[in-house]
């Protein structure tokens, strides 16, 4: 829907209606995805080789390797059958992972759930949908909806989890997860507009722009470190508060306080930086808080107080880089290769995910939750120092003349 001859600003109505329907298919999906991940640790010890901690890695991670194998080719195929059918088709295969999981009461059969779910891996086709719908001055400004609306997700899903879980176990919830999905292909059926012409095929190599961009470049490795130290982080903190004395279905104590100060505390950043053109100040900063959080929670001592006061510092650099980043990939992505670079960000979102469940619960079972939170540490410093060397991402686009 690119139209270079448009000059509005603002999201036109049926550019809304496309942002906030398909960012809505984010947020239910990753709700899905982050709802299992402050409860999975503890519920693992009660079932068939839960006591191995690798093995509660490997399931946390799984879907990532999935995933992240078939992000391109969900983009590729929806540029060939369109964007809705595919969409609809990988939420499916989430269903049915979901599903597998929730009647499996083993690692091997939620492993195996898991496996499945990554195969729905919508999230690029979901993007090139964007790209389709809006026009080229309010992409980043969808983008930026989108990246909001998965930080959301996020705070949903750790703070309501330890609660679903309480209530109807771990089969249960993830059923709600298989209902969530198929709520959402309701919405690309029935709500997300379509196309508004046929797509157009570019001959020309589509990655190639996107895998030498360097500002790209640090963004896919910023992301990784993101999404491998949060999944390592949720293998030993729930097992940190229920060894303080606080029951997993209590949880939510922690998790509520500290989500919505640091959510509240984040809007307010991410506004200022934009309008001021410090985003990469606040990205800086929201990295050394996420390394400060890995190196207290790796060295201090573990009190629910303390755990609560890091947890606090570490949410919020985590839900700036969250719904801050996928704009910024939008703003360096090359004028053509929008799309490419979101598939890219995508998959290695997706590959840092499965090695911090597998890496994660490797080390826990090796040296103990200490040799984790350090690992994690040295991931984010490696990744502060990347950035520190970032360009100052383009600020927006000036009305046309």
């Amino acid at each position: 829907m690119s139209n270079p001859s448009a000059t509005s600003t603002r999201l036109s109505a049926p550019e809304l209606r496309a942002t906030v329907s398909l960012a809505a298919i984010f947020a239910l999906r990753m709700l899905g995805l982050f709802m299992i991940m402050p409860v999975f640790s503890i519920y693992a010890k009660t079932i068939p080789g839960g006591d191995n901690v690798l093995l509660v890695g490997i399931a946390l991670g799984a879907y990532g390797v999935t995933q992240s194998m078939l992000y391109i080719f969900y983009g590729w195929i929806s540029d060939k059958l369109g964007r809705k059918p595919v969409i609809a088709f990988g939420l499916l295969v989430f269903v049915l992972g979901s599903f597998v999981a929730a009647i499996g009461h083993s690692m091997a059969w939620i492993i195996a759930g898991r496996v499945i779910q990554g195969m729905g891996a919508v999230s690029s086709a979901v993007i090139a949908f964007i790209a389709d719908l809006t026009h080229e001055e309010n992409r980043t400004k969808a983008m930026a909806m989108v990246g909001g609306s998965i930080g959301i997700s996020f705070a949903v899903a750790i703070v309501g989890a330890p609660i679903v879980f309480h209530w109807v176990g771990m089969s249960g919830l993830f059923t709600v997860i298989g209902v969530l999905s198929i709520l959402a292909i309701g919405v690309v059926l029935w709500i997300v507009p379509d196309s508004p012409a046929p797509l157009v095929h570019v001959k020309a190599p589509l990655f190639a722009e996107v895998l030498h961009n360097v500002e790209l470049l640090r963004l896919n490795f910023g992301v990784l470190v993101l999404h491998a130290t949060q999944t390592a982080l949720f293998l030993v903190v729930p097992r940190i508060l229920e060894a303080g004395g606080l029951p997993v279905a209590s949880h939510w104590k922690i998790y509520l306080p500290v989500m919505a100060l640091a959510f509240v505390m984040m809007v307010p950043a991410i506004i200022a930086a934009e309008k001021r053109g410090k985003m990469k100040v606040v990205m800086l900063s929201a990295i050394f808080l996420i390394l400060i959080g890995q190196l207290l929670l790796g060295a201090a001592p573990h009190t629910l107080w303390s755990v609560a006061a890091i947890l606090f510092v570490y949410f919020l650099g985590f839900n700036v880089l969250e719904a801050s980043q996928p704009s910024l990939v939008s703003k360096f992505a090359p004028g053509t290769r929008k799309g490419a670079a979101a598939g890219v960000y995508n998959t290695t979102q997706s590959i840092g995910l499965a090695l911090g469940g597998v890496v994660g619960g490797w080390l826990l079972k090796l040296n103990g939750p200490s040799a984790v939170f350090f690992a994690c540490s040295a991931l984010v410093l490696a990744w502060l120092v990347v950035a520190s060397r970032m360009k100052p991402p383009p600020r927006k686009l000036e009305r046309a003349a």
